[in-house]
């Protein structure tokens, strides 16, 4: 595994053992053991993963989750923890670089973020730059749902167009705070938002990401 996945994938655990399996996150209503679940299905069980992007699969996606949803908490870790088996796709490490650094990045955040206490993780340089290189390549993608125009901008000045079109919002912040923010945790992602206050609205609301 590559060195930025392996390190979130590792963080991802420890943050799911620690929260247990029944603390709040922030992803979708989700408590932490449905998370861990879909991160094991995910990676485990092409044959239902198919759900997340095609909808014909999702009813399947939603009973294999649910199957390992029921599993012990400490085997969904413990199988977090140990990656993909060696025959999956996602054990080569290109794959798993580009498959699983910004998945187990914001599914992290999803977890710390929706505690009481949590606070801010420091990024090195390389690995912000590498979040960065995502924020770029998936932009559109990402924004894709936004009512009004969007662009991200790092505080250097350095920008993605989200969104093209008019009234246009800007969203400034580092490119770890801007993830979480094209990935739809708006309210989570510590950054400033500049535009008409109807579009910064209309935006917040906004079902943005994947």
């Amino acid at each position: 595994m590559s060195t930025h996945a392996k390190r979130e994938r590792l963080l991802l655990a420890d943050l799911l053992e620690a929260a247990g399996p029944e603390a709040l996150t922030l992803c979708g209503g989700w408590k932490t053991r449905d998370l861990a679940a879909h991160v094991v299905v995910r990676e485990r069980r092409a044959d239902a993963a198919g759900g997340l992007v095609i909808s014909a699969l999702k009813n399947r996606l939603e009973r294999v989750q649910a199957e390992f949803a029921a599993k012990p908490y400490e085997e969904l870790i413990q199988l977090i923890r140990t990656g993909p088996p060696r025959f999956s796709p996602m054990s080569l490490k290109q794959i798993d670089e580009a498959a699983n650094t910004v998945e187990f990045f914001v599914h992290a955040e999803d977890v710390r973020r929706a505690q009481p206490d949590w606070s801010r993780r420091e990024l090195d340089p390389v690995f912000a730059d590498a979040l960065w290189s995502n924020v770029e390549k998936t932009a559109r993608m990402l924004g894709r749902k936004s009512p009004v125009g969007l662009v991200l901008r790092r505080p250097d000045g350095r920008t993605a167009v989200a969104r093209k079109g008019a009234p246009v919002v800007t969203v400034t912040g580092e490119p770890s705070e801007l993830l979480l923010f094209a990935f739809g945790r708006q309210d989570a992602a510590d950054v400033q938002v500049e535009g008409e206050k109807e579009a910064v609205d209309r935006l917040h609301r906004a079902a943005l990401g994947m």
